[in-house]
């Protein structure tokens, strides 16, 4: 009996043209099939769904044991929260848990709200780097040297680091007391001549005036009065632009977009700044600004080492005491940004709350006045030094108080660059952000006693100068604040030298204890006040 064999065999369902029993079409017309029962619009709402669902499910999986939303608004959580932000939401948030989270489009945000969390956050920098807000590092570049880590970050601290001694801060003081002579005799003909003796939101004012005392800080008379007052009318597209969550591209005529227009307009400005000084202290011209001194050391690091490769003799004491190689003007104006960053948003905040408690306390202020006269052995003219400064004792305790009383920054964002177990519970991801936020622990009231009260004595007779752990006005970690003793000498000096020079009348209004939130703090209603001269 024969077998046959039929070595080109295959199963009928591979093919396309055979009917499948009982449904009476071919397999060529199964996908067909299918759609026939689907349009555009289905197929769309399948994929939005789908979308949905992952956003649900992948902030569901980030969000674990931690506080925060069952679920989000789809996509966008709470994003119109983040572009009109309220203080009393985020007191709500820190009081949630240590730890809670948001999610706004792409972005997973982790809150840290008590001390110790704050503090592990500022202090991890294997697992965290600053990154501001999301556009900041487009608007500041990522190059710049607050966005570097190891050594490259080193390079730029340890020559910057000398920029803020005792001795360099009391180089920077007659050009600061320059800008606030100008700036006090305009904020007295403000009031009386133009506003007729009539309130008017000061805190536009004081931002210019801050600006203005950066500026001159930092890059002396290289710049003109007519650009630091474009600068500091400028600077505002760029406060505007920092909202916490932003889209992940910078859109044309939105604010981010104005923003970043304003911060290529002051990096060309402070890198002509950088050449100038350049050439002006090759030719031996002396330090008078931040800029100047971070130059000279500089090319005094150059002149050593071609010394040495010159093989020439050369005393020890002759070796500056940080090494630093040549930084380009543009790396230069990048730094200088950062500074301006730094203190524009939060000396503006501060001077602002600092006029507005004086009007409101006068006994506080007369006392205020009464130091800074014993100061300046009664001569209210006296120019400032730090010797002045350093005997202000109720003067700082003042800037002290107003500093944790209304902080200038509430938080600072971090990214996190990789898996962060930020407790034994709780990891946050990579790629999200997380916030340590300082105004809950300066407001704390175990370790500052009735925490909404206005008390500078606490600083004096009190217990809250032990209280370092608590002290985060100015961060802690590899990327505490360097300008941290610049900053609050300059606001003694400011409401020193007005205490005497000026008075001030504050216009309350229903607003002026509620806060504002815009990059920092303000009072609602800007605070009008009315200024005059003081006499002799």
């Amino acid at each position: 009996m024969a077998t046959v064999l039929n070595g080109s065999f295959a199963s009928p369902a591979a093919n396309a043209n055979y009917v499948i029993p009982g449904l009476g079409f071919t397999g060529a017309g199964l996908s067909s099939y299918v759609l026939s029962g689907m349009n555009v619009w289905s197929l769309l709402a399948t994929l939005l769904v789908s979308l949905v669902a992952y956003d649900q499910f992948r902030y569901i999986w980030q969000k674990g044991s931690i506080a925060g939303p069952n679920w989000k608004i789809p996509f966008v959580g709470p994003f119109f929260d983040s572009i009109n932000p309220k203080m009393d939401k985020y007191k709500a948030q820190w009081a949630s848990g240590e730890l809670s989270c948001v999610s706004v489009f792409h972005k997973f945000v982790v809150i840290a709200s008590t001390r110790d969390m704050a503090r592990k956050v500022f202090n991890s920098p294997s697992y965290v780097r600053p990154c501001v807000v999301d556009v900041a590092i487009k608007l500041l570049r990522p190059q710049s040297w607050v966005f570097l880590d190891g050594k490259a970050h080193i390079d730029y601290r340890k020559g910057l680091n000398g920029l803020f001694t005792r001795h360099a801060l009391e180089i920077y003081l007659p050009g600061q007391e320059e800008v606030y002579d100008k700036y006090f005799d305009m904020f007295v003909e403000l009031s009386q001549q133009t506003h007729e003796g009539k309130p008017f939101p000061y805190m536009p004012m004081f931002r210019e005036l801050m600006c203005a005392v950066s500026c001159r800080t930092f890059v002396g008379h290289y710049m003109a009065d007519s650009a630091v007052k474009k600068v500091a009318d400028d600077y505002y597209k760029i406060t505007a632009a920092l909202d916490l969550v932003n889209f992940p591209w910078i859109l044309p005529f939105t604010r981010p977009w104005y923003g970043k227009k304003a911060a290529d307009m002051v990096i060309d400005l402070f890198s002509q700044c950088a050449a100038k000084a350049k050439v002006r202290m090759a030719a031996g011209g002396s330090v008078t600004c931040i800029m100047d001194g971070w130059i000279k050391s500089m090319q005094d690091s150059e002149k050593y080492r071609q010394k040495i490769a010159k093989g020439l003799s050369v005393d020890p004491s002759e070796k500056p005491s940080h090494m630093l190689r040549e930084f380009s003007d543009f790396e230069i104006s990048l730094t200088i940004l950062t500074f301006l960053f730094a203190s524009q948003d939060a000396t503006s905040s501060a001077s602002t709350w600092l006029f507005q408690l004086m009007a409101d306390r006068p006994e506080i202020l007369d006392k205020v006045r009464e130091e800074n006269m014993a100061v300046r052995n009664g001569d209210r003219d006296a120019r400032f030094t730090m010797d002045m400064l350093e005997n202000m004792h109720y003067t700082r305790a003042v800037v002290k108080e107003t500093l944790r009383y209304r902080p200038p920054v509430i938080m600072v964002p971090y990214l996190v660059t990789k898996s962060f177990p930020v407790t034994d519970t709780y990891t946050a991801p990579k790629g999200s952000m997380i916030i340590p936020c300082c105004y809950p622990a300066l407001h704390d009231p175990e370790v500052y006693p009735q925490p909404d009260s206005f008390d500078p004595d606490r600083w004096i007779t009190g217990t809250a100068e032990a209280a370092s752990k608590n002290w985060l006005v100015f961060g802690t970690g590899p990327h505490y604040c360097l300008g941290q003793t610049y900053a609050t000498m300059n606001l003694m000096a400011m409401i020193g030298k007005a205490s005497l020079q000026l008075n001030w009348e504050h216009h309350v209004t229903p607003l002026s204890e509620d806060i504002k939130v815009f990059a920092t703090i303000f009072p609602q209603d800007d605070c009008p006040l009315v200024f005059s001269q003081r006499p002799q």
